[in-house]
């Protein structure tokens, strides 16, 4: 029977997602109140994920590594080709200054993943050579921010900061203390879950975690993109899309393979990693072009209808 362990599945889906929200207000409460760049919380705040790392991390700690991959891997992809390719579909995203560094910045990110999964797994030496990867890539982009290559705040962005304003610190600290239990225990639920599903469709966990996992959790990355656009403002879509790289290939993945050595299996080194490598560059091109049209939406689509549907048909 595969009804309750769906039933759990969607109650643990329905309380991460619902706090993370709480979380995301929380953090900017927090950050507002600590004096942080709005430049910063548009990019670690926005783009970052929390359920993906919650649920990464307790799957890893379960020793699900399909799962802890998929929050990285399939999460990233969600934002980077299915999101942005579809807010491109409805909005061709058009850039006065793109200054370079920024999308090379995404690009390094994968490639450091990748070096560091070339021996078939990431230890915890090297899960914190991401975190400080992640440190160093956020204060190149502060120290970028006060050169003036700045990605102001609006749209979704600028409403997050106004809730965040809202609370105060003690209640930003409470909030964001409860909203990470309350993400944790539904990943608990979502893992074990998970398991009876995989058991029920001889799914295999990399498989099952990398696609319907991923693209469920990170769903929301189109409703954070698509607006911004359609209202003229895509630095919020790409700093979204930045966030979410470096958040997944530096922060997550560092902190997954903390808690346990993640193996990296040659289906994913051989194929969703390369594919995840060039969707970015793909990305950065286009963003180096100052311009992310339709046609280019049109592809990023399409590579994410590839990277998902490939280990069903193969």
């Amino acid at each position: 029977m595969v009804i309750f362990p769906l039933f759990v599945f969607v109650a643990g889906l329905l309380m991460i997602v619902f706090f993370s929200e709480k979380l995301v207000e929380a953090t900017v409460g927090t950050s507002v109140g600590f004096g942080i760049s709005t430049f910063l919380i548009s990019v670690i705040v926005i783009g970052f994920d929390p359920e993906n790392l919650g649920l990464g991390a307790v799957a890893s700690y379960e020793g699900v590594t399909g799962i802890a991959v998929g929050t990285i891997i399939g999460s990233a992809m969600v934002a980077v080709a299915l999101a942005l390719g579809i807010t491109a579909l409805f909005a061709p995203m058009e850039f006065k200054e793109v200054p370079m560094q920024i999308p090379l910045v995404t690009v390094a990110a994968v490639v450091l993943f990748g070096l560091l999964s070339f021996d078939g797994q990431l230890s915890r030496f090297d899960g914190i050579i991401l975190l400080l990867a992640y440190c160093t890539a956020v204060w190149y982009l502060i120290y970028l921010a006060r050169r003036g290559l700045d990605v102001q705040p609006t749209g979704e962005a600028a409403e997050a900061v106004e809730e965040g304003t809202n609370l105060s610190q003690w209640q930003s600290i409470i909030m964001l203390a409860g909203s990470l239990v309350a993400i944790i225990v539904g990943s608990e639920w979502i893992v074990w879950a998970s398991r009876e599903l995989m058991d029920g469709f001889e799914l295999s966990d990399t498989l099952f975690g990398i696609t319907i996992v991923a693209l469920l959790v990170s769903i929301e990355e189109v409703a954070r993109e698509l607006p911004a656009a359609l209202k003229g403002r895509p630095e919020i879509a790409f700093g979204n899309v930045v966030g979410s790289v470096l958040a997944f290939f530096l922060c997550n993945a560092g902190v997954i393979a903390i808690i346990r050595p993640v193996p990296i299996s040659f289906e994913v080194f051989s194929f969703y990693l390369p594919l995840s490598l060039a969707a970015v560059l793909f990305v950065a091109f286009l963003m180096i072009q100052k311009s992310i049209p339709r046609w280019g939406g049109m592809v990023l689509v399409l590579v994410y209808l590839l990277f998902f549907i490939r280990g069903y048909l193969w």
